[in-house]
């Protein structure tokens, strides 16, 4: 009778498991940690306030911004890559569970990062080439924008294009490798996109009115 209302728990229970370590995983606040052992000023303090690598960057310490980026994309590649070993549902629960928790921290009362350098870790996992396009993506419009925000925007909003175009074409077209992605992680990279997206609306609202800062590229 339980199975038939609530289905086989031995099917779900991986998927609640997994969902809920992942999440674990990506709210530990590694740029606010980082920047308290370093000494250095509190990253919610300045900027957009959030606690990621680029508002860590706003410190001044260039070397802490790049392990805080390096930290917070293993989050999201470690998360879905132990996840996949149990089967595509559980890589696209973890996937989104671990950028769910980066950017709502239960230990900071919900108010986390933006969840970028996460949703690359989970690109690279579940499509490599989708990762690179989309890495690609990024820097291209930050060389031109300057604007940390928008690159995030627009490059993780055409990863699901992305996958999409490169299955299309191992469909259509002779290729002599199996391109990594399914169809199924279109709909997490989309998923995702959004996830980041509406995390950004203040800095969308920014965009729009002139007033968003752009990012210093000198060395």
């Amino acid at each position: 009778m339980p199975d038939f209302f609530f289905g086989s728990f031995s099917y779900t229970w991986p998927l609640y498991f997994i969902s809920a370590a992942a999440y674990l995983l990506g709210s530990i606040p590694f740029g606010l940690l980082l920047s308290k052992l370093a000494k250095t000023t509190d990253p919610r303090t300045i900027g957009s306030g959030n606690i990621g690598a680029t508002n860590v960057l706003r410190t001044g310490k260039k070397g802490l911004a790049v392990l805080t980026l390096v930290l917070d994309l293993a989050k999201g590649s470690i998360a879905t890559f132990v996840a996949s070993f149990y089967g595509p549902d559980c890589a696209a629960a973890a996937a989104l569970a671990v950028t769910l928790g980066h950017i709502f921290p239960i230990w900071l009362k919900f108010r986390g990062g933006k969840g970028v350098a996460t949703v690359f870790g989970v690109l690279i996992v579940l499509s490599w080439p989708t990762g690179l396009l989309s890495a690609a993506t990024w820097i291209l419009v930050l060389l031109v924008s300057r604007f940390s925000s928008l690159s995030a925007i627009i490059s993780l909003a055409a990863a699901p294009f992305f996958l999409a175009g490169l299955l299309l074409l191992e469909k259509n077209i002779t290729l002599h490798i199996v391109l990594p992605g399914t169809s199924q992680n279109i709909e997490t990279f989309g998923l995702l996109a959004l996830f980041v997206a509406a995390r950004h609306y203040r800095n969308i609202h920014r965009l729009l009115s002139h007033k968003e800062p752009r990012i210093s590229l000198n060395p």
